[in-house]
């Protein structure tokens, strides 16, 4: 919905609230229920209702739980059995610098600063820990923003006993704490109020009537903040760029300017702008972003890549498409040969009739409606198509993976006979127990999977570690073959009780599809059932918009139907004496054992 891309204009979305809501949830299906619970330290109740239509708008649908007004200790630390009874998977802790009681007095010394510091510090630990102990749940915790008043001028954010400079270690020692404590996530509202301006930010007559901590038009943009983060942590966020040539990566059109003529160097204001733009972009793809390009034009334009000043080089590009046709056709080649859903791809192109067609043609790719190279980096990065809540090796390696796949499938083409080219992958099958080194890829391989997702059940950094130490089964896989390593790519997880195992989540990840690696997990599976003394196994289908791929994998595996609706089914199958119970064409490697 255009009216929620940045920029977005405030007072429309404010004004039009319901309207807004209203269409999206008309437009929207399979929503993802996510109960959040928000404590406050100040008046919550327009940011919570904008805060509903960015979710909606990312396909989350939130059930909220609010806390009393500026009583966010209390509700935590000696209200939680309330907070539990709601069971949340997200709490947000809504405070600012108002909530900072006590503040150093000028001449203070640092060992009573570092006190009070200390003090402030505790007394949020004191929320966290206590949220932590008791629930499950990601906790989204506001920084402080800077004041709007500096009593010492320029020396405020020097001095220790300065105000500014207060606040500044106060948020360092959050950040800290987030640093060590894996589903803790920081709400930067001190770079947000920055961006707004303070003198915008900060609203006194709305302070002292209404006790809304910041303007009322700055709701929308801190709404929007927190919405990234919890589709990030959800698997919701972006995952390539599409990218035109001319006046998008450079300044100039290399067929009429030629090589030496196009803008991408530190000579000019032209060329500063690109340089830093493929820096920007050079970026991201060392995070993991997939880089890709369409554009109308010769072969001969890649040889921009060969200017000296250009940072992006052409093997930064996993699948370039320059030609003279269509471009929403080349697009939908791009996302056939990466096998990823057309909402995870971000389209820049300077040509406005380039981006309409592409709109209109494929409304999925969110395609930057932009004109002028100076704001390309600002709207991509504003946008938050990229946030960032973990970062694992996986994703470092995300590039060589997918390029890795581009080589299997040209492979491919040589072979009439499918069951040959498995065999001559020659694909070994790593298996391993959940622990410390792979738990953060597990979690967001489960928030991020939806082809193969029988169950579409999400969970954060807690619950996967929490069945480390169950009574269950639980395990992943890393597939490699002669073409590389394609990474931690399938989990399953299953409780046990009795004799039976319960499967309650199993994901594979699309660039592993048609690979029979979900045959090796199953016998994988069955092994540890034996050990186990499993001697059934319960399935579960839970139908979405995107996993109509496995509606019947169950089957295929030998299970039998025990009931079925339109939106589920459950499904038994008898442990037999032996695990190797299916074909099985690759070597498997258990990790961590003899």
């Amino acid at each position: 919905m255009e009216e929620l891309k940045y920029p977005f204009d405030s007072a429309y979305i404010l004004k039009k609230k319901k309207s807004l809501k209203k269409s999206i949830l008309n437009k929207k299906e399979n929503l993802i229920e996510l109960k959040i619970a928000i404590l406050s330290g100040s008046t919550i109740g327009e940011l919570k209702n904008i805060l509903e239509i960015f979710l909606l708008s990312y396909g989350i649908k939130p059930v909220f739980w609010e806390g009393n007004y500026n009583r966010f200790y209390e509700d935590a630390v000696f209200g939680i059995e309330e907070i539990k009874i709601f069971n949340p998977n997200i709490i947000y802790i809504h405070t600012n610098n108002k909530n900072i009681e006590e503040f150093p007095e000028v001449f203070e010394s640092d060992e009573e600063t570092e006190r009070k510091i200390n003090k402030i510090y505790l007394k949020f630990c004191q929320v966290w820990e206590k949220i932590k102990e008791t629930l499950s749940c990601s906790i989204i915790q506001n920084n402080f923003e800077m004041l709007p008043v500096r009593l010492l001028g320029n020396q405020d954010t020097v001095l220790k006993f300065g105000k500014l400079n207060f606040i500044k270690r106060i948020n360092e020692k959050f950040y800290q704490y987030s640093r060590q404590n894996s589903s803790f996530y920081i709400n930067d509202i001190e770079y947000q109020s920055a961006c707004y301006g303070l003198d915008k930010w900060f609203d006194n007559k709305l302070w002292y009537m209404y006790k809304y901590a910041f303007s009322i038009d700055a709701i929308p943009m801190v709404a929007n903040n927190i919405a990234n983060i919890i589709k990030s942590i959800y698997g919701k966020n972006k995952k390539s760029l599409i990218l035109d040539l001319d006046n998008t990566l450079w300044g100039g059109v290399i067929g009429d300017d030629g090589i030496d003529g196009i803008k991408i160097d530190m000579e000019s204001s032209e060329g500063m702008i690109f340089k830093d733009f493929q820096e920007y972009i050079k970026s991201l793809s060392n995070m993991g972003i997939i880089l890709n390009i369409c554009s109308k034009n010769e072969n001969e334009a890649l040889k921009g890549f060969e200017k000296e000043s250009s940072v992006l080089k052409e093997s930064d590009f996993l699948i370039k498409k320059v030609n003279w046709k269509n471009k929403d056709e080349n697009i939908k080649e791009i996302v056939d040969e990466l096998n990823i859903g057309l909402d995870s791809f971000v389209f820049i192109d300077d040509n406005k009739m380039e981006r309409d067609i592409v709109k209109q043609s494929l409304p999925q790719i969110e395609t930057l409606n932009i004109n002028l190279p100076e704001e390309y980096i600002n709207y991509l990065d504003r946008a938050g198509y990229f946030e960032v809540t973990s970062i694992s090796d996986d994703d470092k390696k995300r590039n060589q993976y997918y390029n890795d796949n581009l080589n299997r499938n040209s492979a491919i083409k040589s072979y009439t006979d499918y069951k040959d080219y498995l065999k001559s992958l020659s694909m070994k099958c790593e298996v391993s127990e959940f622990n410390e080194k792979n738990i953060d890829r597990i979690v967001q391989l489960i928030n991020k999977t939806n082809q193969f997702n029988l169950t579409t059940i999400r969970l954060n950094y807690d619950d996967v570690k929490e069945h480390i130490n169950k009574n269950c089964i639980a395990f992943c896989s890393r597939l490699i073959d002669k073409f590389g390593d394609n990474g931690i790519v399938s989990v399953i997880m299953a409780s046990v009780k009795n004799d039976i195992a319960d499967i309650d989540l199993w994901i594979m990840s699309c660039r592993v599809f048609k690979r029979e690696l979900e045959k090796t997990m199953f016998n994988v599976f069955i092994k540890k059932c034996i050990e186990k003394g499993v001697k059934f196994v319960k399935g579960h289908y839970i139908k979405t918009k995107k996993n109509n791929l496995v509606s019947d994998f169950y089957e295929s595996l030998g299970f039998k139907l025990i009931y079925k609706d339109d939106l589920s089914s459950d499904w038994i199958y008898e442990v037999p004496i032996k695990s190797d119970c299916l074909s099985n064409i690759m070597e498997v490697i258990e990790i961590g054992k003899e």
